[in-house]
């Protein structure tokens, strides 16, 4: 009988969070799951790891006909680091981050701890896919995208991934019937045109929220942008090295080393 694979599910939204228990489900179906996730929200937390005060790791389900489940009090790449360090014992055949409440499509990839989950088992050598949904409700319904959750997660563990390559993977808030397909894109090129919003304290005291809106700078239709907004399910293939290899020979015409 073949073994199966050892799955390990982490998010950035928090272990009670909808999107991770339907993530959960999925991969249920699919291997033997080892959930280890953050104890409260995480979002916009990126690649941040806890260097500066101590961590701590409850397990919160001992397994039998549930998976092994861990909070952890630090940030989504801290729970990776500790699964691989402290939890499993070896590293998991996959490791799938989300299901998120919201996009992490385009420049969000950068400040998504969802993806830097996926970006961290990624880094260890771990075959990882981070899965969004275009919806920040708290109660969005993920039954639609569940079929194709599993679909991709085994293609992952049957095809593997190149070298150094992480999946970004965005569902549109649609129907099952209405999502039109899985297209592989390329990340639209798109910022936040951020803002402030002042106000003051009752003690006096000024403080700030962070609004913004977000500019899509990006017309092509190979984008995970268009993707979206015609109905199809993103994937785009993310890489950890940030080298911009197309700028070295022109780095290199510099008088770096000129000495007059």
């Amino acid at each position: 009988m073949k073994k199966k694979p050892l799955i390990l599910v982490t998010n950035d939204d928090g272990i009670s969070a909808p999107g991770i228990r339907a993530l959960i489900s999925v991969m249920k179906e699919i291997g033997e799951v080892v959930v280890v996730a953050p104890d409260s929200p995480q979002s916009g937390t990126g690649h941040a790891i806890t260097i500066n005060s101590t961590l701590f790791l409850n397990k919160i389900s001992q397994g039998d006909d549930t998976p092994v489940e861990y909070s952890c009090s630090g940030t989504p790449v801290d729970c990776v680091k500790f699964a691989v360090n402290e939890v499993l014992g070896r590293k998991p055949d996959l490791c799938v981050s989300g299901i998120n409440h919201g996009s992490n499509s385009s420049i969000n990839v950068i400040y998504s701890g969802t993806m830097s989950a996926a970006v961290e088992a990624g880094i260890e050598g771990i075959p990882a896919i981070g899965f969004s949904l275009l919806d920040y409700d708290w109660n969005a319904d993920f039954e639609p995208v569940k079929k194709f959750v599993k679909k991709i997660a085994l293609e992952v563990l049957e095809n593997g991934l190149p070298e150094g390559v992480i999946l970004n993977v965005n569902f549109p808030k649609l129907s099952e019937k209405e999502i039109k397909g899985i297209k592989v894109c390329r990340q639209a090129k798109a910022m936040w045109a951020e803002k402030f919003d002042k106000r003051t304290s009752p003690m006096g005291r000024d403080y700030y929220w962070l609004t913004g809106k977000f500019v899509n700078q990006d017309n092509g239709e190979d984008t995970d942008e268009w993707a979206l907004k015609h109905g199809y399910i993103s994937l785009v293939p993310v890489q950890f090295d940030l080298t911009a290899h197309h700028a070295i020979q022109n780095l290199n015409t510099w008088k770096l080393n000129d000495n007059s």
